[in-house]
């Protein structure tokens, strides 16, 4: 007979969110896990196949991946990895780099990372990120009764994280979840970058890349548009931002 009394579970402190940093530069890693550390469990890799293997053995909660490292496998291949791996492919990825061209902070978001941090940066900064994403992976805690919300012809899901369209069941990663969330409950209203970096992302006023907004627009507009480069639904309002219509062109 189970005799553990029913509250125990919940009297009990949650585990410290679990992080592991790949990145071949020792003291960076250091210096960051002697901060960071207080806080989250965090474990190391050296190199991206390092990385890739410990990343199935522990299944973090989150990868900080840094771009550059020598050898066959970048940032920006370990990615593609983690990614294409069915039981990895979930986990967000914040990169590291010391690149700041466009290029690169656009190949990290094509690559499916959740954000993009260049060197050097604050730690504050890196704190701020680790935060909002972890808080975006989180199962939603306040789920509404229903567990439905529709607008615009398409069908969001709150416990599957999955959108219907008129071409089908897609699932979405959680900050495509939170964006796509976002328009449909504000229908008909137009959206400028800087809003979504602040609301989505938690970004302060007047810091983030509108690329960030751009990349995962495109991104949802690939699981919920039947031709993403003409879309119906999250339409692009030229210098002024982004809308979910009301009612869908056809």
């Amino acid at each position: 007979m189970n005799t553990t009394h029913p509250n125990a579970q919940t009297d009990q402190k949650m585990p410290q969110p679990q992080i592991l940093i790949i990145d071949d530069e020792e003291p960076l890693g250091n210096a960051i896990t002697r901060i960071l550390r207080q806080n989250y469990r965090l474990a190391t890799a050296n190199s991206g196949a390092e990385g890739l293997k410990k990343a199935r053995q522990i299944k973090p909660d989150l990868i900080i991946l840094d771009v550059l490292m020598p050898g066959g496998m970048d940032g920006f291949a370990t990615g593609r990895e983690l990614k294409n791996d069915p039981l990895l492919k979930s986990i967000p990825i914040l990169y590291l780099s010391g690149l700041s061209d466009i290029e690169a902070k656009i190949t990290g978001l094509e690559v499916g990372a959740d954000d993009f941090l260049t060197k050097p940066f604050d730690i504050r900064e890196l704190r701020l990120r680790i935060k909002a994403i972890l808080r975006r992976n989180i199962p939603h805690q306040k789920q509404p009764s229903e567990p439905l919300i529709k607008q615009s012809g398409l069908s969001l899901n709150y416990e599957t994280f999955q959108v219907t369209t008129q071409t089908g069941v897609r699932r979405l990663t959680p900050i495509e979840f939170d964006l796509l969330h976002y328009f449909m409950i504000h229908p008909g209203k137009v959206f400028a970058s800087e809003q979504l970096l602040q609301k989505i992302w938690d970004y302060p006023p007047g810091t983030g890349s509108p690329d960030l907004v751009r990349m995962h627009v495109k991104n949802l507009r690939k699981k919920i548009e039947p031709d993403p480069k003409n879309p119906t639904h999250l339409k692009t309002i030229p210098r002024r931002g982004y809308i979910l219509l009301l009612n869908p062109e056809q």
